[in-house]
C-alpha cells in the first residue's frame, strides 16, 4: 500500500502535469480575463520548470557532497543500492541504465581496496512482477569484473529504500558481514537513504556517486538562461525524494 500512494503523489506532483492543467484550463476558460491569467501562468511555469540554473542550485543544496576516501581507508561493508539496472520483457534482458555510476563506483572502491565485502540491496522496484533479479545481475556483473562471488552478498527482494535497509541489515546479522559500513548511492538519493538506514540499525558513511548537479556553469545560455527539457526530469527527482523523505519521516521509517 505504501508503495502506491507513494507513486500516486509523485504523480500528481510532477511540474509537467501541474504545466498541463493549467495550459488546459486556460483552453477551456469561458472568459478573456481568465485565458490570459491561466496562459501566462502556464508561461510562467513553464519558463521557471524549465531554467538548468534554478534546478542545478536546488539540486546541489540537497545532494550529498562528494567524498573523497584516504588511500588506507579501508570498510568492511560496501552497500550498493539498486536502481541501476533496467529490464526489457521484449528480449528478457537486463541493462545498465543512467544510474550506473553506482555500480561503477563499487567496483572501483573494492578494486582500490576500500571494501573487503558488498552487499547489493536490490529487488524488484516494478509495481508488476518480472522473471528478473537486479540484484543478480548486478552480482554476475561484480563477478566478471573479477570481485569474488563469495564477497558479494544480495537481496534481491526489496521494493524500495525502506525495505533496502532492512533487508541488508538482516543479511548482514545473518551473514556475519559487519560494519564499518559504507553506503553507496546516487547523491540525491543518499540524504533519505541514509537516514533509512540509521533508523534500521546501520550507521554507515556515505559515498555519493551520480551527482547531477555537478559540471554546470561553463556555458552562459546553456547552464542558465535556455530551456532545458532536462531540467523537468530533475525536478521529478527531486520532488520525488522530498516526498520520499516526507512520508519515511511520518510513517516513522526515517
Amino acid at each position: 500500500m505504501f508503495v502506491f500512494v507513494k507513486l500516486l503523489i509523485v504523480l500528481f506532483l510532477r511540474p509537467l502535469l501541474w504545466i498541463f492543467f493549467v495550459f488546459l484550463f486556460a483552453l477551456l476558460a469561458k472568459t478573456d480575463r481568465r485565458k490570459k491569467l491561466a496562459f501566462r501562468t502556464a508561461f510562467g511555469l513553464l519558463v521557471f520548470f524549465t531554467n538548468p540554473f534554478v534546478i542545478t542550485k536546488l539540486m546541489k543544496a540537497y545532494e550529498t557532497k562528494p567524498v573523497q576516501l584516504a588511500a588506507s581507508q579501508t570498510f568492511n561493508t560496501g552497500i550498493l543500492l539498486g536502481g541501476l539496472v533496467g529490464y526489457s520483457p521484449g528480449d528478457k534482458t537486463g541493462y545498465f541504465n543512467n544510474v550506473s555510476d553506482r555500480f561503477i563506483q563499487t567496483a572501483l572502491l573494492y578494486k582500490q581496496g576500500h571494501l573487503n565485502n558488498i552487499i547489493v540491496a536490490a529487488g524488484n522496484g516494478y509495481i508488476t512482477e518480472q522473471p528478473f533479479s537486479e540484484a543478480a545481475f548486478i552480482k554476475t556483473n561484480l563477478v566478471q569484473l573479477g570481485i569474488p562471488p563469495e564477497r558479494i552478498f544480495t537481496d534481491g527482494l526489496s521494493r524500495n529504500t525502506f525495505e533496502n535497509a532492512v533487508n541488508a541489515k538482516r543479511l548482514s546479522d545473518s551473514a556475519h558481514v559487519t560494519g564499518p559500513y559504507l553506503l553507496i548511492s546516487s547523491a540525491m538519493h543518499l540524504p533519505r537513504a541514509s537516514r533509512v538506514f540509521q533508523k534500521a540499525g546501520i550507521n554507515a558513511t556515505l559515498y555519493p556517486c551520480n551527482f547531477l548537479s555537478r559540471g554546470g556553469g561553463t556555458n552562459f545560455l546553456e547552464d542558465y538562461l535556455l530551456p532545458s527539457a532536462a531540467a523537468l526530469t530533475y525536478w521529478d527527482n527531486l520532488i520525488k525524494e522530498y516526498v520520499g523523505t516526507l512520508l519515511y519521516f511520518i510513517t516513522g521509517k526515517a
